[in-house]
């Protein structure tokens, strides 16, 4: 890559911003969510790292998902390495790519890295975000129905609200934003997700078992509560009423747990506060690296 690792907290900061790796993907556009175009066939014209398993008698188990509700088929640098840090702490989960632009046959020419990416990693696969087909038998299918064609239908971070409860809901597995470096594994965290800050949980990780209830009670809230112009409505202050209801609680500091649901404590996902992000490029000592590591499964 270039660069020289002059102590951990080097490393770490060439975890959270680094260039896209030196690996190939293979898209598979006929994909979970609906049919694309003909598969692509991209020039395997990048080398694989020597530390990538070569895929033999390889069976994953489990999902993860991360989505780009635009259409943009250009991902870049820092969703390139969201997704790898998912796939090298996870070598034996499917790691699905669910991308708009593929539904919209927009193909990227001439062939970009973001899609040379990862071709070197057996359980990658690329399939087309279809809203109709998704939100079709779930309580969000209305509201969809109701939105499309109109301006709320654009709003890519409504959107990526929407889909996020209904893919969990169909097929259970892990969702992940697009900008979510990860660090330890994540699947064993059922039915869970992280405290953002003392008053709001947020859905940049979420954990669910296919069809669980906590999740088909957020879409029904989602359409009962619904709410274009208050910005995080259909997010994290989603995620926080419905929690506060599941758990008969006024306060999220009252309860971490109830009815098989968890929240996780703000610094296993959300240790530095957007506003402070800065903080991830300034100076720190082993030790206090050593604990960041300890209690931290990723960073957003």
């Amino acid at each position: 890559m270039g660069f020289k690792v002059k102590s951990p907290w080097s490393l770490l900061l060439a975890l959270l911003v680094a260039v896209p790796f030196l690996v190939v993907l293979s898209m598979k556009p006929t994909g979970l969510l609906g049919v694309g175009p003909e598969p692509y066939h991209w020039p395997a014209d990048v080398k694989c790292p020597g530390d990538v398993p070569d895929g033999k008698n390889h069976s994953p188990t489990g999902r993860i998902y991360f989505v780009e509700t635009s259409e943009r088929m250009s991902p870049n640098a820092q969703f390139m390495c969201a997704v790898e840090s998912a796939v090298r702490t996870h070598p034996d989960t499917q790691v699905t790519i669910l991308m708009r632009g593929l539904y919209q046959q927009h193909l990227p020419r001439p062939p970009n890295l973001a899609f040379r990416l990862f071709r070197c990693f057996p359980n990658v696969d690329v399939a087309p975000l279809d809203f109709e087909r998704l939100f079709a038998d779930t309580p969000l299918s209305s509201w969809y129905s109701a939105v499309e064609g109109h301006k709320e239908a654009t709003d890519l971070p409504i959107l990526s609200d929407a889909s996020r409860l209904a893919i969990l809901w169909k097929y259970g597995g892990v969702y992940l934003d697009t900008d979510f470096v990860v660090l330890k594994r994540l699947t064993n965290l059922a039915n869970s997700m992280g405290t953002q800050s003392t008053y709001t949980l947020n859905g940049a990780f979420l954990s669910f078992a296919r069809g669980h209830k906590f999740i088909e009670l957020c879409m029904k809230d989602f359409t009962d509560s619904y709410n274009f112009w208050l910005y995080g409505h259909q997010g994290p202050q989603l995620l926080t009423r419905v929690f506060k209801r599941w758990c008969s609680i006024r306060r999220l500091r009252d309860r971490r747990s109830c009815r098989g649901v968890s929240v996780l404590p703000q610094e296993a996902f959300y240790p530095i506060e957007w506003q402070n992000w800065r903080k991830y490029f300034e100076l720190i000592s082993p030790s206090d690296l050593k604990g960041f590591l300890r209690n931290t499964y990723a960073v957003h």
